[in-house]
């Protein structure tokens, strides 16, 4: 199938071709007619992406100090090829979209197929969208008045946080397409509304539609005129869906409002704002969040979890809902909004003068013969016949992108498939490294015989399911941490792996030269070991500390360090201990200290902290034996202390990505013996198990004695992300 996407390095957009997705649970899959430009949001995205990275340093200052920061603590190199691959992502343009059902996922039971449903599906011929995010369209509503649904309920929203009265005075700064639906619907409202532009045109549209217009390009004092227009009291609010960086925008609205007056920001605008201008009349200023309650919030967006409606009236879904049921009882006219309709095919008369345009609302009209296939030939004239080691991919997130792929392409590997949820970012990293295909159904890696392996770089959920059925189907296996959340999931893994392929996951540290260092210097005699991590603080609203999802920070991401001090003394696990900051820390916890037990006498301590300063390394090893020290720095320095012929080794940031990719790549190719032997995989993964249990349980936790119950968990829509 088509979309459209754009390049962040360049600015350039581009009609690609991609695998369509796949429905999942909770989702409702779009076979497009009809798709609005957003010609505002997308023009600022199109000239961002035109501008040089000077320019763009100077549109987003805190992302240069993110950059800063980084370099400090990874060095310059690493930090150059993050913000490059960052700015290489493609990114898929639109958020206005109208078609028919073509399917539905598992729990979807609102709509069906054949259904007219307006959605934020992107500009593309196939969508996939959560359900939370589709309406139903009313019978007497056309596509094209339909697809203004999501832009509308931009403006809905704003209209929702400034609570107009009956008889209120409003005004609207913008009458871009935003802000005359804005307009309009306030005037539906029953409101005195008065419309601010810089475009004859839209004011002459507006006055059409009973806007009382006012254009400072001929002259009119904005202030002075609002002021005329309410007798010299004022605006009872003021909506701003203007986009331009000035702050005279914000100052005018204080002026031109009355005392305690609300403003409410829409658009994207200079924000310096006066206190006196606002401390003498009391105004109220609040942001409007896009289309409504739920929106960026995974348990409602993702999972389908709905606000009740007694508590939480007007949702993103209930204003997409509000919006077509304006447009069906004729209280908004957004037929008259429309300037141009063009085939998608012909996306460049709207994109080539986007930046010029004069356009209120153009429409993409898309015909009905899109390929539904969910697998595309990036690279058609490669063969893989014959040849051993040959890999898929499952999953293009930042670890495929960033980490694991350039890896790869040193290690010469042999890479067929590579699979993503929505398709446009494997297509995107199917022609960077010259992978045959890309895909939106992992399954198809497994079902073809040339593949020997699959690598899975998914969500952790989708983990121990995928890697089952990557065994079922006889494949080698590289997971990345963890391989499981649980012990049931754990217990199937052990059931069926059964040695006639290979099982890897990616604990990559053990594989640093400056573990393999210490380890040649100090052998398997017992030790202590002291590894502090400094991981940094991850918002709690991300998927990692879901429990469900991510398995949280200990589960999820210590496990690497479990396993590097399991690789260091040479033995087996056999008691855990852990404890966390705080009276009454959750079992997601990400500041703890866990006591580790081996077989062999020897101790391991993980102080896993996020709440240390970023200035400091990330990453510290400890190794005290037989009066012997070794320190690594955050494997850029081993320090040895007491160590005949060895004091201390340098290089640059290495974590082992590179050497275990090399070996696992030759270990296929040329057989051996497993990477990292399966009982140190389990043994390691019981461990983090048995960390979560010794919190709940305040003491020591034998690791014959770990059970963690399965949640219960849905493969998520971005699981291959």
């Amino acid at each position: 199938m088509k979309q459209l996407i754009q390049s962040f390095k360049t600015g350039e957009t581009i009609l690609e071709e991609v695998p369509a997705p796949q429905v999942a649970r909770g989702q409702v899959l779009v076979r497009t007619t009809r798709s609005l430009v957003s010609l505002g949001t997308e023009r600022m995205l199109v000239e961002f992406g035109k501008a040089n990275l000077v320019q763009k340093a100077r549109q987003q200052p805190d992302k240069v100090k993110q950059v800063l920061e980084k370099i400090k603590t990874e060095g310059l190199m690493p930090t150059l090829e993050a913000v490059f691959n960052k700015l290489a992502q493609p990114l898929p343009l639109g958020y206005c979209n109208v078609g028919k059902v073509i399917a539905v996922g598992e729990g979807v039971s609102e709509f069906k197929v054949g259904d007219r449903v307006a959605s934020n599906g992107p500009h593309a011929e196939i969508v996939c969208v959560p359900q939370n995010l589709v309406a139903a369209i009313p019978a007497n509503v056309s596509d094209d008045e339909a697809v203004f649904t999501v832009i509308g309920s931009i403006g809905l929203q704003g209209i929702r946080l400034c609570n107009p009265t009956l008889g209120e005075t409003i005004v609207v700064t913008g009458l871009g397409l935003i802000g005359m639906i804005t307009a309009e619907l306030l005037l539906a409202n029953g409101c005195r509304v008065i419309g601010i532009d810089l475009d004859a045109e839209k004011i002459a549209l507006a006055r059409k539609k009973g806007i009382i217009g006012i254009n400072p390009a001929e002259g009119a004092d904005v202030v002075k005129s609002v002021l005329d227009e309410t007798q010299g009291r004022g605006a009872d609010g003021v909506i701003i869906t203007a986009s331009a960086k000035t702050d005279e925008i914000i100052s005018q609205a204080a002026r031109m409002s009355r005392k305690r007056g609300r403003i409410i920001l829409v658009g994207v605008i200079g924000l310096n704002i006066s206190r006196a201008e606002f401390y003498e009349k009391e105004l109220t200023f609040q942001v409007s969040c896009s289309y409504g309650p739920g929106r960026y919030d995974e348990e409602y967006e993702q999972r389908g979890v709905d606000y009740p409606l007694p508590f939480v009236r007007w949702t993103e879904k209930r204003n997409f809902e509000a919006i077509l049921q304006a447009v069906s009882s004729r209280k908004l006219d957004v037929a008259s909004l429309i300037t141009e309709r063009v085939p998608l095919d012909e996306y460049d008369r709207v994109y080539g003068s986007i930046g010029k345009s004069r356009a209120i609302a153009s429409i993409l009209v898309y015909s009905e013969d899109a390929d539904p296939r969910h697998t595309v030939y990036v690279l058609p004239a490669i063969s893989f016949a014959g040849k051993k080691g040959v890999w898929g991919i499952i999953g293009a997130g930042n670890f495929t992108k960033m980490t694991m792929l350039p890896a790869l392409e040193k290690a010469k590997a042999d890479i067929k498939y590579i699979a993503s949820a929505g398709g446009i970012t494997g297509t995107a990293l199917a022609k960077k490294y010259k992978i045959a295909l890309s895909t939106t159904d992992y399954q198809e890696i497994l079902r073809d015989r040339e593949t020997d392996g699959v690598m899975i770089t998914t969500r952790h959920n989708t983990h121990a399911a995928m890697v089952l059925k990557a065994l079922a189907a006889g494949k080698h296996v590289f997971v990345e941490k963890p391989l499981a959340l649980n012990e049931d999931e754990l217990d199937q893994v052990i059931d069926a792996y059964d040695g006639s392929v290979t099982l890897t996951v990616g604990f990559n540290r053990r594989f640093s030269p400056h573990v393999q260092k210490v380890k040649q210097l100090v052998g398997n005699t017992p030790m202590n070991v002291i590894a502090t991590m400094n991981a940094g603080a991850i918002p709690s609203n991300v998927w990692v500390h879901d429990m469900k999802v991510g398995g949280g920070r200990i589960i999820g991401e210590a496990c690497h360090f479990i396993d590097l001090i399991t690789y260091l003394t040479g033995s087996k696990i056999t008691a855990v201990c852990m404890n966390a900051m705080g009276i009454h820390p959750a079992e997601n916890t990400d500041n703890a200290s866990i006591l580790l037990q081996y077989e062999n006498g020897s101790t391991g301590v993980i102080n896993y902290f996020s709440n240390g300063s970023k200035a400091y390394p990330k990453e510290r090893i400890e190794v005290y034996s037989q009066d012997r020290t070794a320190v690594i720095d955050n494997y850029k320095q081993t320090t040895g202390y007491g160590f005949r012929g060895f004091s201390k080794l340098k290089t640059t940031l290495d974590k082992g990505h590179k050497a275990q990719f090399q070996a696992l790549i030759n270990s296929i190719r040329n057989g051996g013996a497993p990477l990292i032997p399966f009982d140190e995989i389990v043994n390691t993964t019981r461990a983090s198990f048995a960390a979560v249990r010794s919190l709940q349980q305040s003491g020591w936790v034998r690791l014959d004695q770990v059970k963690v119950a399965a949640p219960v968990a849905t493969e998520p829509a971005e699981a291959l992300q």
